[in-house]
């Protein structure tokens, strides 16, 4: 009979959408503080955006792809969820009843296996975690490589995007420590 464990830690990876070069440095100086140091990072990566983000942040988006160097525990995904979600609104324009974002923030966890990110919409293919958190694998590491899914955005299977995966799954060899304060 299997027994309940606590999973190994995982890498904190953030995927970025933004319309503002100087609001992606000042958001993510400001996750940094809670997060610790970037470790590796993506140069940008042409966003192929759903109409929604051409709305309400305008055309030419980019994304960027930032993980961290210390490891989290897995439970704290919907936890850190929440505080990407802060600093988007810390960072948005607010023009009477709405919101304009400049940077949209989804975090995800790592793991020798698989990428998987949380976001705050339901889909058929996403996991309900907690407080308003969904959780969808995006992608999965078997045979030497990465393998997308039928909802895996284009943006993550881009060449830079697996070349920084893959850099971030190789990262396991050190070794490092939970990071503080997160569940």
């Amino acid at each position: 009979m299997a027994r309940a464990q606590e999973p190994p830690p995982a890498r904190l990876v953030v995927s970025y959408i933004y319309s503002s070069v100087d609001a992606l440095a000042d958001s993510l100086t400001r996750l940094e503080r809670h997060l610790g140091p970037v470790q590796y990072e993506t140069v940008d990566i042409p966003c192929t955006p759903t109409q929604e983000y051409v709305e309400e942040m305008g055309n030419y988006l980019q994304r960027r792809f930032f993980s961290f160097e210390r490891l989290v525990r897995r439970d704290a995904l919907p936890t850190i969820k929440k505080m990407c979600a802060r600093v988007e609104s810390q960072f948005a324009d607010h023009v009477e009843d709405h919101i304009f974002r400049t940077v949209n923030i989804d975090p995800g966890l790592m793991t020798p296996e698989n990428l998987v990110m949380a976001h705050h919409r339901e889909f058929n293919h996403r996991i309900y975690l907690s407080d308003g958190v969904f959780a969808e694998t995006a992608l999965i590491y078997a045979r030497d490589y990465f393998t997308r899914l039928p909802w895996t955005n284009p943006d993550f299977y881009h060449d830079e995007a697996i070349d920084f995966f893959l850099r971030v799954r190789n990262s396991f060899d050190l070794v490092e420590e939970i990071s503080p304060g997160l569940i």
